[in-house]
């Protein structure tokens, strides 16, 4: 009886909510009542804004579900990633301009242009990728995890490096070809066509990941390479070759990320690959790492955070605590929901 007694039920839990709950709770009814009272004060402001962070987040979804595949498969946290992303930019603008002459107002020639240059950022980075895990990683494979984690915090200074030597420290600019017209106003809400297509873009990628990974032979080998990599390798499944592979698509992802960037943003420098990684990377915890849906879901949240936050007129923090606000709910997740929103917890491996 006594250890019965000992042993905290769920109305016990129930009577005794702890301090730490208790102030989540007032954080997070805070931030709606503030998110509520902008819906108030200025509804077409707050619509307006919340496109606008639809659209961020999906730039978001493309690196963080870079970052996810990766992790999935080799339980690699590729810090390396968000610099591939910064690469896709720079290859964005130099094929868009010197390679096919893409400037403003060129007509309908530009949609071509784009989808080429699509092609070509996102084969490059996807070659860059698989490049640095057979050089870098691979031979880390059955090191301690520390190794490859140490690693690929230094791939990202190298590639930091290798675009400023490349680009400068400057900003480079591309050119702004993604039409401002509106594609529709509603009672005082204005979206884009530079906002739109962004879109356009981005979902049929994640639904072509989604495709591959839950639907063709080689996802099937690099779910299986995920859940255990020597079962896989006696069930006939080339490990090596689906990992580089499962690179190759993550690199791909973070080329079409720095084309949708470079082309919405227009600027793209050499360390700001690291700062959106980061920040991709908490999509990708937030939603639950290793978890494709979850990625999209962390991104679009996190997308919609930073534009309240800095658009929104009413009483929000501000764009200098935007990266606060972010880490924050990083710290948070890890402490006290480590598999995300949308993941499952699993006991750590022997």
């Amino acid at each position: 009886m006594a250890a019965d007694a000992s042993v905290p039920t769920l109305a016990n839990r129930l009577q005794r909510p702890s301090v730490v709950g208790l102030l989540g709770v007032v954080v997070v009814g805070g931030a709606a009542a503030l998110l509520l009272k902008n819906l108030t004060v200025a509804p077409s402001r707050f619509f307006e804004v919340t496109l606008i962070g639809l659209t961020t987040g999906c730039v978001y979804a493309l690196v963080a579900l870079g970052y996810t595949l990766v992790y999935g498969i080799l339980e690699l946290i590729n810090f390396a990633h968000g610099d591939v992303f910064m690469l896709g930019g720079m290859f964005t603008i130099t094929y868009s301009t010197h390679f096919f002459g893409l400037h403003h107002g060129q007509g309908p020639a530009t949609i071509l242009i784009v989808f080429a240059t699509l092609v070509l950022a996102m084969l490059s980075c996807g070659l860059i990728n698989a490049t640095i895990e057979f050089i870098a990683y691979r031979p880390l494979r059955g090191a301690p995890r520390l190794a490859p984690l140490i690693t690929a915090i230094g791939v990202s200074f190298i590639i930091q490096d290798i675009g400023l030597a490349w680009k400068g420290p400057n900003y480079i600019t591309a050119p702004d070809v993604f039409p401002h017209s509106r594609v529709f106003s509603f009672h005082g809400v204005d979206y884009g066509w530079n906002k739109l297509i962004v879109v356009v873009i981005t979902i049929p990628v994640l639904l072509g990941l989604l495709w591959l990974v839950q639907q063709t032979r080689q996802g099937k080998a690099m779910r299986a390479t995920a859940q255990d990599k020597d079962a896989a390798a006696i069930m006939g499944i080339n490990v090596n070759r689906t990992i580089s592979f499962t690179f190759l698509i993550a690199g791909a992802l973070a080329g079409a990320a720095g084309l949708c960037y470079s082309l919405y943003v227009t600027t793209v420098r050499f360390d700001q690959g690291f700062q959106l990684g980061l920040i991709a990377f908490t999509a990708a915890v937030l939603g639950g790492i290793g978890n494709l849906p979850g990625a999209v879901l962390g991104a679009v949240l996190i997308g919609l955070i930073q534009t309240w936050n800095e658009g929104l007129p009413w009483h929000m923090p501000g764009s200098d605590w935007t990266q606060s606000i972010v880490f924050s709910i990083l710290i948070l997740i890890l402490v006290f929901r480590p598999e995300g929103l949308l993941g499952e917890r699993t006991p750590e491996g022997g």
